[in-house]
């Protein structure tokens, strides 16, 4: 069963409305089961981070547009290279873990990515791996390192020309989610520096605010993706066919096909092909003929796990 968390800024749905969404999540779903999952997580494990004070508005306020919406992917979509592989460079950097550690996980994503199969098996001990990171931490630590590795190392990153594609919605008063494997929390951070509505994401358990080391319910990638945004439509009273996705990935076909305009971002060549097989927008923001037609997202995930386990060794023989 897929879970999901959706992190937003303006308050959590009303308990009462879950038959109601779940119900509407079913309908629109080919596995109603794994929809209720997702519309259950997103009522129970709501995340509200602390909203930002506001400038004073200088211009008339955007009228919103509440049937509309914008779905983006992170990883070599938004942000250059994997989101959750800056996060663990920091934490290496900050001794959370030894290096021995960052590179057994690299090798195991490194295998994953440029290999292009996802065994259950193989997608389950990276996710086992990554957990590890985090548990026995508490929820608020692990949220305060974030804000500041976002800062050091993924502020940077962000494309400036998927960053504008998001701000066009806003500014047509739609609401911005992104929704992406990565855990929650990191995606929420991600969301709010870039002033979007929200994210849904991975969710790692806790217990009393301290990370268990397991997952609620699986991993938000493939197909728990479209069921999260069915259920998220659901509950926020969006139209789907009004709505725009926004992915670098084949893997995110599902999301894609579930909205009435899809957009290829910095595609990977089994994306690019589908793009242009089923009429869809393409966007490519890296530069190099060389870099498009290789399809870099698998290069640029390898490289970032080549540089999160230099980034650890490093730090091991200043420290030494």
């Amino acid at each position: 069963m897929e879970a999901v968390c959706v992190s937003r800024w303006r308050g959590r749905g009303k308990g009462r409305e879950r038959e109601r969404l779940a119900a509407l999540a079913g309908e629109a779903s080919a596995d109603a089961a794994v929809a209720m999952e997702a519309a259950v997580a997103m009522e129970a494990a709501a995340v509200e981070p602390e909203a930002e004070p506001r400038p004073p508005e200088t211009q008339p306020p955007v009228q919103q547009d509440l049937t509309a919406a914008a779905f983006f992917d992170v990883d070599n979509t938004m942000m250059m290279g994997a989101s959750i592989f800056h996060f663990a460079r920091g934490l290496a950097a900050r001794k959370y873990f030894s290096s021995s550690d960052l590179a057994g996980f690299a090798w195991q994503q490194v295998k994953f990515r440029v290999g292009g199969r996802e065994s259950h098996q193989g997608v389950q001990s990276s996710r086992e791996q990554a957990l590890s990171f985090v548990a026995g931490r508490t929820v608020d630590e692990m949220v305060a390192i974030g804000e500041e590795i976002y800062d050091e190392l993924m502020a940077d990153r962000i494309w400036a020309g998927t960053r504008a594609l998001a701000q066009m919605h806003l500014d047509a008063g739609q609401r911005v989610w992104l929704v992406t494997a990565t855990p929650v929390e990191l995606a929420a951070i991600i969301a709010r520096r870039l002033g979007l509505t929200g994210a849904l994401g991975t969710v790692a358990e806790s217990v009393d605010g301290v990370y268990t080391g397991r997952l609620v319910g699986d991993m938000l990638h493939g197909r728990a993706k479209a069921h999260a945004v069915r259920a998220l439509a659901a509950r926020e009273g969006l139209n789907l066919r009004r709505c725009t996705a926004y992915s670098d990935s084949q893997n995110d076909v599902p999301m894609l096909s579930v909205v009435g305009a899809a957009v290829a971002v910095n595609p990977d060549a089994g994306l690019r092909e589908t793009a242009r097989n089923r009429g869809w927008e393409i966007r490519d923001f890296r530069t190099g003929r060389k870099a498009a037609r290789i399809g870099v997202p698998s290069v640029l995930g390898a490289g970032a796990l080549a540089g999160a386990v230099a980034a650890g060794l490093a730090y091991r023989r200043r420290a030494a």
